[in-house]
């Protein structure tokens, strides 16, 4: 695993790889205990017997049951399951609790969301073969993957992506280190809007970043924020890029997380039963 942008690493954690539910999740806590966020990415075949055989499948989707038994392409309907259970067992872990014993619910436009503990933000991307969830306790988290030898056409995207700064500083470039440098920008600005919940709605033009120091920055090329922002871009498994994108709401940061100290005693009670 490369860092590629250095920006914010002291305030995200370095993303962990997991293999699967029997992977060292304790990793994952550490890294919220230290951080107050947590990355890790995994691929779709290493929850394949997760997904095919767990005897507590249905307990573990809990209110996302119905959808896999609706879904009739095998393809889909493995993909849907490992990706939910990679979120689960990822905030279960920062959460130092049971997957079973957490609600995830989606957000319109299918942003998930942990129920009752809207403190804890998560974020989740997949592409080919990855799949990359964030999790924080201090403010917004947004994540985004792309293969790294995804092609990008200059000509025909940078009026559309960059900002005329980006698009000053790329224009330096050659063509190899101009590609790479695009598709990390891509990542981010996808990493950033997802964290604000826009999703596409925020136009990638409104907003760059520095190409060496993937700083935060405005159309021109000034400074866009003020440290409430970090950013972070990774090569994980060789082949991909993830970038992550958190926000510092000045939230507690000592405060404990544990699933079962957050959520009140009412709540947990509904989510037991519901389980029941």
């Amino acid at each position: 695993m490369t860092t590629l942008v250095p920006s914010g690493a002291e305030s995200i954690s370095a993303p962990v790889h997991v293999s699967g539910p029997d992977a060292p999740w304790h990793r994952v806590r550490e890294a919220m205990d230290r951080h107050g966020n947590a990355v890790v990415h995994t691929t779709w075949g290493e929850w394949l017997t997760a997904a095919v055989a767990e005897p507590a499948l249905r307990p573990l989707l809990g209110r996302d049951w119905q959808r896999y038994r609706r879904t009739a392409d095998p393809t889909v309907r493995y993909r849907f399951v490992a990706s939910r259970l990679a979120t689960k067992y990822t905030a279960a872990a920062a959460l130092n609790t049971d997957p079973v014993e957490l609600d995830l619910a989606y957000k319109i436009g299918g942003r998930p969301y942990l129920r009752g503990l809207d403190q804890i933000d998560v974020s989740l991307t997949h592409t080919d073969d990855l799949i990359a969830v964030g999790v924080s306790r201090d403010g917004r988290i947004g994540v985004d993957a792309e293969p790294a030898d995804r092609p990008m056409s200059y000509d025909l995207l940078s009026g559309h992506v960059l900002t005329p700064a980006e698009r000053a500083d790329l224009d330096d470039l050659d063509d190899a280190a101009r590609t790479a440098a695009m598709l990390r920008v891509w990542t981010l600005k996808e990493a950033y809007t997802k964290a604000l919940g826009q999703g596409l709605r925020l136009g990638f033009t409104e907003f760059g970043f520095g190409v060496d120091s993937g700083d935060l920055l405005a159309p021109d090329g000034s400074p866009a924020a003020r440290g409430e922002w970090s950013f972070a871009t990774h090569r994980v498994l060789g082949r991909y890029i993830l970038s992550v994108a958190r926000h510092d709401a000045g939230l507690d940061a000592s405060r404990d997380t544990a699933a079962r100290t957050m959520l009140d005693e009412g709540f947990m009670g509904a989510v037991t039963e519901l389980l029941d």
